[in-house]
């Protein structure tokens, strides 16, 4: 997905450091967290298929 190596990763935590302070990290993690797991569960789900429309037939049209 990412192609980041080590030097990135440093970059990217130090700007993150910066925006949000050390005190929200943990905050900030575990709603990654919680978002990522609620994506995952409902792209698991499984969705009933779709009934196909009922096409009109002779009778009813006027």
């Amino acid at each position: 997905m990412f192609n980041l190596g080590g030097w990135e990763w440093v970059i990217l935590l130090v700007i993150v450091l910066i925006v949000f302070g050390v005190g929200r990290l943990p905050e900030i993690g575990g709603a990654i967290g919680r978002s990522i797991r609620e994506f995952r569960q409902a792209s698991r789900e499984d969705t009933p298929p779709e009934k196909p429309a009922d096409k009109p037939t002779d009778n009813q049209a006027s």
